[in-house]
């Protein structure tokens, strides 16, 4: 590759996101010269690991915004490609009966927040909660659509996989990446789209100035087959989630962990005992039935930022460099609209020529 000629844009990252990103280039301009550089498999690292549950709400109005964007092109894209691995779901939520106007500023209003004639089987309410139905759910075995998505781009963009980025530098001949290979890719630009690995060396003095923080994430999962009919329930105010995970045979119970600062190359992958007591402490609460069937999970970690709030913005102060990303543990949820924010982002000439609200 050294000599290679000046590529248009490198992705570094070849999850979700990173694979997003590509589509949208090629999407905008499709003779547009793409390479995708991965230090592993296509979604082989967060993606491979992600429960995949897109639900219509963010706390903040951004996230709001990128949630109601991401909703309308997964829509638009198991239209046009019905065999994709996007599954529509029905949605309960369950909160504080007094948390119903805040619910709805939460929830899009496409999700059309009512409240629930029952509850579904096996779920407790609280003394004092409520349950309301929604639309707009829909959860993807995000592996196998990542995967899907990179097959239909390679006949149009490269891809390295299983190839490490040692070393990033910008400056007036374009972006040059050094590779562990030994070669060197030269681009006119770069989206970096790393996922929780924001201390590799190769751009760790570019992500330490964001201020994003790499939580560990944990999810049980429960051993009782869902059923067609079974659809997800979100704990509001617990920031959790029972979802059928139809593909696997087996529930999801996603709940928040709050370990921080975790290494994804170093971070164990298996349950603890706190893990296990924590999670089965929600669920006697809401699921008393599926508390005892969670003896399994998964274990990783993604980058958070301060307000949950993503981030795309350069990182370079010639704006060649553009980070995307920081996702808050809603990487595909919200992929879609934060690639576009990276897309129309890196069209531009210099960051001072960016819309402030593309920079979240």
């Amino acid at each position: 590759m050294t000599g290679d000629g000046v590529r248009g844009t490198v992705v570094v990252g070849a999850g979700v996101l990173g694979c997003m990103v590509a589509r949208e280039i090629l999407a905008a301009d499709p003779t547009a010269s793409v390479t995708v550089v991965d230090r592993d498999l296509v979604a082989g690292g967060a993606s491979r690991r992600s429960a995949g549950l897109h639900f219509p709400r963010g706390a903040e109005p951004e996230v709001r915004r990128l949630a109601a964007e991401s909703q309308r092109y997964y829509a638009e894209l198991a239209a046009e490609r019905p065999g994709l691995p996007i599954h529509p779901l029905g949605m309960t939520v369950v909160a504080p009966r007094s948390a119903e106007a805040r619910l709805r500023e939460v929830y899009l209003p496409e999700a059309d927040l009512r409240p629930a004639d029952s509850v579904p089987d096996g779920i407790t309410l609280p003394e004092g909660a409520a349950a309301w139905t929604g639309d707009g759910c829909q959860y993807a075995d995000v592996p196998a659509l990542t995967q899907a998505l990179a097959a239909d781009l390679r006949p149009r963009a490269e891809f390295l996989e299983g190839v490490t980025v040692t070393g990033v530098a910008s400056d007036t001949d374009g972006v040059r990446l050094s590779l562990g290979t030994g070669a060197t890719l030269t681009a006119e630009r770069m989206v970096l789209a790393p996922g929780p690995w924001l201390a590799a060396k190769a751009w760790r003095h570019l992500v330490e100035p964001l201020g994003v923080r790499v939580k560990k994430i944990v999810a049980l999962h429960i051993e009782e087959p869902p059923t067609e009919r079974d659809g997800a329930i979100v704990l509001q105010e617990e920031d959790a989630f029972l979802l059928p995970y139809r593909q696997r045979g087996h529930w999801l119970f996603s709940y928040t962990c709050a370990e921080w600062d975790v290494d994804p190359d170093t971070v164990e992958p298996g349950l603890t005992p706190t893990h296990l007591a924590d999670a089965r402490k929600l669920l006697e609460r809401y699921a008393p039935r599926l508390a005892g069937r969670g003896v399994s999970g998964r274990v990783f970690c993604d980058a958070y930022t301060t307000d949950g709030v993503p981030l795309v913005r350069p990182v370079t102060d010639d704006g060649r460099v553009v980070f995307a990303g920081a996702a808050s543990g809603s990487g595909y949820r919200l992929a879609p609209a934060v690639a576009r924010r990276a897309v129309r982002l890196l069209s531009a000439q210099s960051p001072s020529h960016t819309d402030p609200k593309d920079t979240k």
